[in-house]
């Protein structure tokens, strides 16, 4: 039997030794930050992977603050990471004659994101029936509404469309968190009479049914940067945007933690699961392990105690009840 494992052995050994040759030899490619590099525009060049730099940001201390970096700077490129050197040539400051800000990616959100509230939503009016009695409506459809000339409306004027899908309760505790709204639309008000009105749908993300409420319409589009935490926070996946348990890239969620917390728009959250521990080899006094890393999420709205967030990152999938990790820069 000996004599078989060894033969298997020398007969991979060819296979093995410029596998840990490479590995021993491996070097990495020194490169130079230009003009309009980013962090997003490193980790999608270098490392085919765009999604990779709030890696990058956590991993090199150098970059105390995402938004920024600087031409000059130089990092080492690794198959699987990149690395800033940090040296006297690249002052983490530069002199204003000598400073070229470089922008971090910019996260664009349609307003479309939705948000928790403790409270009930106060609507201006509601949708009271469509044309033909359709039970589902979208875009350039006509709608009836319970808004007229009574409470000031006038024709062209536009509102919101917001459901109030339901109620939502914190996975692991099971105590109530709030009621979730999620944006529909946007209509126009087309036709009035004192108490009602005819609008036109001009804008659609979800399927619109009567019954929807609706608010003063604001252009919720906007951009949001990535902004550094001053404190550090724990704290939980508790819903999602459409629902779904299991949550990856793209998806929107809402977190446990708000602005009594002290989160803010652009703070960045790493998302982590607890390693159980293998009791056969614990010790009593064992520490517990290590958390695992799952992704990242960005802020992009925030309520009293709860905020709407957007997965930015997932290496593995996310689900309800996960944990959420705000880390002081």
């Amino acid at each position: 039997m000996k004599k078989i494992v060894f033969a298997v052995f020398m007969s991979l050994l060819p296979l093995l030794v410029p596998l840990a040759a490479g590995a021993q030899s491996e070097k990495p490619t020194i490169y130079v930050v230009k003009k309009g590099d980013t962090l997003w525009g490193l980790s999608d060049r270098f490392l085919q992977d765009p999604f990779y730099w709030p890696n990058l940001w956590a991993r090199n201390q150098v970059i105390t603050n995402p938004h920024l970096i600087y031409p000059g700077q130089r990092v080492r490129i690794y198959p699987d990471r990149i690395e800033f050197i940090e040296t006297e040539a690249a002052p983490v400051t530069p002199p204003p004659s000598q400073e070229q800000v470089v922008q971090e990616r910019i996260f664009t959100l349609s307003g479309s994101e939705g948000f928790l509230l403790e409270t009930d939503l106060n609507p201006a009016g509601t949708i009271l029936q469509s044309d033909h009695n359709r039970l589902i409506v979208g875009q350039e459809d006509t709608v009836y509404t319970d808004i007229g000339t009574e409470l000031g409306a006038k024709p062209g004027d536009n509102y919101s469309i917001i459901k109030k899908v339901k109620k939502v309760f914190h996975p692991v505790t099971g105590s109530f968190i709030g009621y979730k709204y999620l944006p529909l639309g946007k209509l126009e008000l087309v036709d009035l009479e004192a108490r009602s009105s005819r609008a036109i749908i001009t804008n659609s993300y979800l399927e619109i049914s009567p019954g929807d409420i609706l608010t003063p319409y604001r252009n919720e589009r906007r951009e949001v940067a990535l902004k550094a935490a001053d404190k550090n926070l724990d704290g939980y996946i508790v819903e999602s945007r459409m629902g779904n348990i299991t949550i990856g890239n793209n998806d929107v969620v809402y977190l446990d933690l708000g602005k009594t917390q002290g989160v803010e728009v652009g703070n960045m959250l790493y998302v982590v699961r607890d390693v159980p521990l293998n009791k056969t080899y614990v010790k009593r006094d064992a520490a517990p392990l290590p958390q695992q890393v799952l992704g990242a999420v960005v802020v992009v709205d925030v309520s009293d105690k709860t905020s709407t967030a957007l997965v930015i990152k997932s290496v593995e999938t996310i689900y309800l009840g996960d944990k959420v990790k705000l880390i002081k820069n």
